[in-house]
């Protein structure tokens, strides 16, 4: 569902409050998170979707890493989950238990484990998790912190939709699916883990929204404006190619048109259309955006470059109600 129409269905509900509820609906954060006691909150979230690569397996993994990555963005440590599938009835049963399996080894590497599900006979196949974690109260990261100096820091290359796409297209290079694939089974835990060694004013996880839609919830939820450096962000390999041929995603134009209404997003001139594609495009199991301190954007800089982690400085945060994306 495109970021407008979820926003048109979100604003129409009336939740009931609750004092141990930290973050809720009305926050329309990453995850909810629930407090327990003094020291102790759960952090849980559940996404899931169709298959985005032939591999039932990876499939499975990609899925499970997806839905792990909003914990992470919260600052949670995963412990359980909870498989959710949607199998047509034809499907062979070793298809099903691969993907089921993807998903289950993956939840075990981030080190949380699969407690059990719940399927449906659905047309096309869908996987993914229901995900609870724990977290500290007093260190809840949500979207709504970021301030004017702030650094922009993204942990992964963008442009898993445009890749993803051209292999529904059969026009994928297969390096370059390659690296897409591998980008999108590699967990936030690192980053995540790293991150919790400097002060972070806000983070978000990137995905169907894209790097722009997710940057925006930062801003509005902040109340600031972001300026993004179209030429500093990570690229995936193929993802400029395939943006240029204008192999994309049919959500690209959904997340393009709402982070675009009423002039929000402006582009200078120099910004092509393809990078103007590349910001918009929905990612799978994208990275961390993290809005930090200059001081504390260098030290995560440095942390990450001692782990062999990718971080990118990739914008600023100023006083305004917009985002500027620059050459």
């Amino acid at each position: 569902m495109g970021p407008g129409a979820l926003t048109q269905i979100l604003s129409a509900l009336r939740l009931p409050a609750h004092p141990a509820l930290l973050v809720g609906p009305a926050a329309s954060d990453d995850a909810v998170v629930y407090r327990l006691d003094e020291h102790t909150a759960l952090v849980q979230t559940v996404d899931f979707f169709p298959p985005i690569v032939d591999d039932p397996y990876t499939y499975g993994a990609i899925a499970a890493a997806n839905a792990l990555s909003d914990v992470y963005a919260m600052g949670g440590r995963p412990i359980l989950a909870l498989a959710i599938a949607g199998f047509p009835e034809t499907l062979e049963p070793e298809v099903m238990s691969a993907i089921l399996q993807g998903g289950a080894d993956k939840v075990a590497e981030a080190g949380a484990v699969v407690g059990g599900g719940h399927t449906v006979v659905d047309q096309e196949p869908k996987y993914g998790l229901c995900v609870t974690g724990l977290i500290d109260p007093a260190r809840v990261t949500t979207r709504s912190g970021a301030q004017p100096g702030d650094i922009l820091l993204l942990t992964k290359p963008i442009g898993t939709g445009l890749v993803t796409t051209a292999l529904k297209r059969r026009a994928v290079d297969p390096a370059h699916l390659e690296a897409a694939v591998t980008s999108m089974l590699r967990l936030n835990r690192h980053a995540a883990e790293l991150a919790r060694h400097v002060e972070v004013h806000a983070a978000t996880d990137i995905t169907g929204f894209g790097l722009l839609g997710h940057a925006a919830e930062i801003a509005r939820q902040s109340g600031v404006g972001l300026r993004i450096a179209a030429g500093r962000v990570p690229l995936l390999p193929g993802a400029l190619t395939y943006a240029e041929a204008r192999i994309a995603p049919g959500g690209l134009t959904r997340n393009m048109e709402f982070v675009a209404r009423d002039g929000y997003t402006q582009y200078t001139a120099g910004v092509s259309e393809a990078y103007r594609l590349l910001l918009n495009d929905p990612q799978t199991s994208g990275g961390l955006l993290f809005a930090l301190p200059p001081s504390a954007a260098a030290d995560l800089q440095r942390l990450c470059a001692d782990a062999g982690q990718g971080c990118w400085p990739v914008g600023e945060v100023f006083a305004g109600n917009r985002i500027e994306v620059q050459e």
